[in-house]
């Protein structure tokens, strides 16, 4: 079909391409002529974990200028996106200062926030110097929850880091303690919900990851440990590419009832009610806009629509990396892992800030040595998702130096 001049197929990738992250909001009702209708309500809570705390069900990602965004921050707490996630290296400190600076504006809206930080520390005497910056920074008391930041091991859990949040939370500086993770989520999360001691951890979950058997079994012991969970990366290597009559398929049926892809990729995780949050990067009004309205929004996806979303997983699944890093790392010796987080986010989510903060993260352990061929190779044989890894990790490599400015070691 086609009317003046645009076939079906241009409208439906426009709507869900076109505008950025962001959709059409779902149901809502209409602002003035020709703005986007606006959230109506505060977004549902969950309880994390055994803490007793409830949580909104979406949470903003703090991994960009929140000084440049204080509007948003303030509009954040009035649709109840009131699970604030933030880093101490976020954009070199500068998302922990926005959330600061805001706070001694609004000194109430303290009150209301679940806020959390993470360390890249491993160390007592680290940890213990990033968490008195974390507060300075964010002109607080307390810190809610507190991570150790992209664990690859629960090895780094050991007893001296047990005692540093056992004397941490003693003192009243922090409440709960966790970690985040993008690798070997399924063995992190199993290995923690025996641990006893874990109160939170954040980790990559999304529609292509959530009928791993490994990773189901690892969210149902933490779950019956008492742990609260919390899903990033959950719209799993970007936006439908458009390419196939499938995709297109999708989208347009998923137009109709109401809402995109992108929000579709929010409820499918939010079924899950093992899940207490979604950490979603966040970093304009739009979106913002967008993801509450799917938070508001009861409508669930059907089964055919779930169908197509596992479809289209499988179909694609050879351009995502599923975070099983001990496969690729045992042969190549490098952090294969965190360079395909780095490409990731630059090429699918078009993310600069998030990209320059993983290329800084990743040179401040060191420089990065190209593996041997022959290494990159067996890599490849070994990846379930059969990614390309020879040219991957080539072009994440230099990407890598090209963010973070500097010449290649």
């Amino acid at each position: 079909m086609k009317k003046d001049g645009v076939t079906r197929r241009t409208f439906v990738k426009a709507a869900c391409l076109g505008l950025g992250t962001a959709a059409a909001p779902l149901a809502t009702s209409q602002t003035a002529a020709g703005a986007p209708p606006e959230p109506q309500g505060k977004v549902p809570t969950r309880p994390f974990g055994k803490s007793g705390i409830r949580v909104p069900i979406l949470s903003l990602g703090g991994m960009f200028d929140t000084g440049a965004n204080q509007i948003l921050l303030r509009q954040a707490v009035r649709w109840g996106v009131t699970y604030w996630d933030t880093a101490d290296c976020y954009g070199g400190g500068r998302s922990e200062e926005g959330i600061g600076r805001f706070f001694s504006r609004f000194p109430d809206a303290r009150k209301e926030i679940f806020l959390v930080t993470k360390s890249d520390s491993r160390d007592p005497k680290g940890m213990t110097r990033l968490l008195e910056r974390s507060l300075e920074r964010m002109q607080t008391d307390v810190i809610d929850l507190y991570f150790l930041h992209a664990l690859r091991s629960v090895d780094e859990l050991d007893d001296d880091v047990r005692r540093w949040a056992d004397a941490a939370k003693a003192s009243g500086k922090i409440r709960l303690f966790g970690f985040s993770t993008h690798s070997n989520m399924a063995r992190c999360l199993s290995d923690a919900a025996r641990l006893g001691w874990v109160d939170g951890i954040m980790f990559t979950y999304n529609f292509r990851l959530m009928n791993d058997p490994d990773l189901n079994r690892a969210l149902d012991a933490c779950t019956k440990a008492g742990i609260g969970l919390t899903a990033m990366k959950t719209q799993g290597g970007g936006p439908l590419r458009m390419e196939s009559g499938e995709e297109a398929e999708l989208a347009e049926r998923l137009l109709r009832r109401g809402f995109t892809d992108k929000q579709a990729k929010l409820k499918i995780v939010w079924e899950d009610e093992r899940i207490a949050s979604i950490c979603s990067q966040m970093p304009n009004m739009t979106i913002l806009m967008s993801n509450t309205a799917a938070a508001l929004d009861r409508v669930s996806l059907t089964r055919t629509e779930r169908d197509l979303l596992r479809r289209h997983a499988r179909a694609t699944a050879h351009t995502y990396c599923a975070g099983c890093a001990s496969l690729c790392e045992e042969a190549t010796g490098g952090p294969v892992a965190d360079l395909m987080r780095c490409l990731m986010y630059h090429r699918d989510y078009g993310d600069m800030e998030a990209a320059r903060d993983a290329a800084r993260t990743l040179l401040a352990r060191g420089p990065l040595p190209t593996p041997p061929v022959h290494r990159l190779l067996a890599a490849e044989q070994r990846c379930p998702q059969g990614l390309p890894l020879r040219r991957l990790v080539h072009d994440a490599h230099r990407l890598v130096y090209q963010l973070a400015g500097e010449k290649k070691g």
